[in-house]
């Protein structure tokens, strides 16, 4: 039996053909997909219904949730957001018109520009987080099963790379 080397490029670069990919594989990725929509969805709505749009929610929730002694500048922010950098500059502009969150100088560098949540910024947060907080008990195992299953997956496609 002749042995076959593989490289990272065949891996990872090599355009595969359909029949390289398990049929079970495309259904799979369609119902993680689906659940995560789902969920998206479901923030979306929730956002609109405490009267804020998503990506103002999401902000929200970047500037709050960043790691711990990660600075909470405009680029940081684009970069959690994966949004550009004047993008993210307009969201912060509606949230501090709104009255969710402030702009203050950096006590490091006065030419740095931190963004902060208001009292306002951080009750909307904290009433959107439990509604998701409570649909990811509703949908988090769905949610699970389904990522599960393409993890389990992963051996049926190297496999079919291989053959």
């Amino acid at each position: 039996m002749q042995t076959r080397y593989i490289s990272c490029y065949d891996i990872n670069v090599s355009p595969q053909t359909n029949s390289d990919f398990p049929a079970t594989c495309f259904r799979q990725l369609a119902e993680f997909r689906y659940e995560i929509r789902r969920f998206i969805h479901f923030s979306e709505e929730a956002a609109r219904s405490q009267d804020i749009e998503p990506q103002q929610h999401q902000l929200l929730l970047a500037i709050r949730g960043l790691p711990q002694g990660t600075r909470p500048t405009v680029r940081t922010l684009a970069d959690r957001m994966c949004l550009r950098h004047h993008s993210t500059v307009e969201l912060v502009n509606r949230l501090v018109q709104r009255g969710a969150a402030v702009r203050r100088p950096s006590d490091r560098d006065r030419r740095e520009v931190l963004v902060e949540l208001t009292p306002l910024g951080e009750e909307l947060l904290h009433n959107l987080s439990v509604l998701h907080w409570q649909e990811l008990q509703n949908s988090g195992p769905t949610l699970a099963r389904s990522l599960a299953h393409l993890l389990g997956n992963e051996q049926s496609v190297t496999e079919a790379r291989l053959a």
